[in-house]
């Protein structure tokens, strides 16, 4: 099962797309905003949402930790 929750790649300015069953939900600055993405769009147990966990969110380029785009 491939996770509902997906982040995409930072952008210039560290910022981080997510989309929630196929539907943007917003744009985090940190991982605490994709929780409360997840959270607002409707996502049951999101407030024990685990991050690091690939069936859970979707990271693309990069995992939690990435938020400035590589020079």
């Amino acid at each position: 099962m491939s996770a509902k929750l997906v982040v995409y790649p930072p952008d210039e300015n560290g910022r981080r797309r997510v989309r929630y069953e196929g539907s943007d939900v917003g744009v985090a600055q940190r991982p605490s905003d994709v929780a409360a993405f997840a959270a607002a769009a409707g996502r049951t147990g999101a407030e024990d949402l685990d991050l690091t966990d690939p069936r859970c969110v979707e990271w693309r380029g990069g995992g939690p930790e990435t938020w400035a785009e590589e020079p």
